[in-house]
């Protein structure tokens, strides 16, 4: 499996140590303060406040989306409005049975239990955490051999909240026991502006509407980028002694630390590149592109692709992956004219 954090530099996905204390200032605390994913946040408060109503856990939630996208934050805003305590833990670390015993039996009543990457379970924890979300009951053995007993522990009824960036890799015994799903998209430039614009009010900078813009067009649709980047551009604006973040101070920090307009960094423009140059475009097989990359082929697949599907620049093919005519115009490189062959018929 790939390492989301296998991705370096300032457009990395996931948290970095120099995130942590700003995502946890920056992070909203309630739904009304939640900007984006405008459908699920609606259901999300009327779910929210029917459980209430009825003094119910609210029914389990599996959360899926690329990183940086606030799985993590969504999660807390729940046990927010539901005026419980968030427990986090993660697949990777419940390592057996015992480990998810003693995490379930500390959960209070209508509690959130917040599993990140719970597609990471060991096969035997995930079996152990069925009657645990379907009944609010654990079964543990005690004794060995022809003595072992099995003894049903009452639990607290509890909120799953699970989170993955692969939910083809949650089994479908598990998957059946969310009655919500939801589905993080990336975040539109627009809605991006309006995360920029509230971080900056809470650090205490002064930014411009077209400087918030731009740092939002560059900052592939994830709030945590855009905020690292808000960060990035504060640091250009103090040493240039300006007062506010305008337009062309947010371009020279962006452009000087590789981000392009479309958000690409060297690593992105690596990968179109050796499609284009290597490989006439494509298609080219996965294991063919990670060798010419000297990169693992999940990380390709789990890490840079998704940014560069969403945007246009690449396709999935039955053959491979496969340059775009935008992939060659961002390049600025000329596509192949052959007549007949796929790009012919890709290009027109």
């Amino acid at each position: 499996m790939a390492d989301e954090s296998s991705r370096e530099g300032t457009i990395a996905p996931k948290s970095r140590e120099d995130d942590i204390g700003y995502d946890l200032t920056l992070r909203p605390k309630t739904l009304r303060e939640y900007i984006g994913q405008k459908s699920h946040k609606e259901n999300l408060e009327v779910f929210v406040r029917a459980a209430l109503a009825r003094d119910e856990p609210l029914e389990h939630v599996l959360i899926h989306g690329p990183p940086g996208l606030g799985k993590t934050t969504l999660s807390q805003i729940l046990a927010n409005e539901l005026g419980v305590q968030m427990h986090a833990t993660s697949g990777p670390a419940i390592e057996h049975k015992g480990a998810l015993a003693g995490m379930l039996t500390r959960v209070g009543r209508r509690d959130v239990l917040f599993i990140d990457e719970i597609h990471r379970l060991q096969p035997a924890v995930e079996e152990n955490l069925y009657p645990a979300i379907e009944d609010f009951r654990i079964d543990i053995v005690t004794g060995d051999g022809p003595h072992a007993q099995s003894i049903q522990l009452p639990l607290q009824p509890f909120t799953l909240v699970a989170a993955t960036t692969r939910t083809a890799l949650v089994t479908g015994p598990l998957k059946s026991r969310f009655g919500m799903e939801i589905r993080l998209d990336f975040y539109p430039p627009e809605d991006l502006a309006l995360i920029i614009h509230r971080s900056a009010r809470m650090m205490k900078l002064a930014i411009g509407e077209d400087a918030a813009m731009e740092i939002a067009t560059r900052a592939r649709g994830t709030p945590r980028i855009a905020n690292r980047l808000l960060r990035r551009a504060r640091d250009f604006a103090q040493v240039a002694n300006m007062k506010s973040i305008e337009l062309e101070i947010a371009r020279l920090a962006l452009d000087r630390l590789g981000v392009d307009s479309l958000g690409l960094d060297e690593m992105d423009r690596r990968l179109l590149r050796v499609l284009i140059e290597n490989f006439n475009g494509g298609p080219a097989g996965l294991e063919t592109l990670a060798a010419a990359l000297a990169e693992p082929k999940d990380t390709i697949e789990d890490v840079y692709e998704p940014f560069l599907l969403r945007q246009g620049l690449l396709m999935r093919t039955p053959r491979g992956r496969q340059a775009t005519l935008k992939a060659y115009t961002h390049l600025g490189v000329p596509p192949p004219a052959a007549p007949g062959n796929t790009q012919g018929a890709l290009f027109g």
